[in-house]
């Protein structure tokens, strides 16, 4: 059963088990308190809702989902905010390089 994001249960246990910090600027999740970006927030690398494998799933903190958005990771990677807080290619955690190297696709 998948939860109201459409993530497949099992898709949900391992990403929760293998992203105990921020995939993009590696905060260390803490759950339940302040301040609220260092809370977890689920995270489509590729951003389309129809891709929801274990390589295209994956917790970020609110901060990086929030400035990410809806923009491709190659240019959100280019931005100002990746700027500030050193995140680039060599940074990120390897489920997000994978992505980079080769995209999720959608499975028929």
């Amino acid at each position: 059963m998948a939860n109201r994001w459409g993530i497949p249960k099992e898709v949900e246990n391992h990403v929760k088990e293998r992203d105990t910090a921020c995939v993009y600027c590696g905060t260390e999740f803490r759950i339940g308190v302040s301040p609220r970006t260092s809370q977890p927030s689920w995270e489509h690398i590729v951003n389309d809702i129809r891709i929801n494998g274990i390589d295209n799933i994956a917790l970020c903190c609110m901060s990086c989902n929030a400035s990410k958005g809806s923009k491709l990771l190659e240019d959100w990677l280019d931005s100002e905010y990746c700027k500030s807080k050193g995140i680039t290619y060599e940074t990120v955690a390897d489920v997000v390089k994978n992505s980079l190297s080769s995209p999720p696709k959608i499975k028929n």
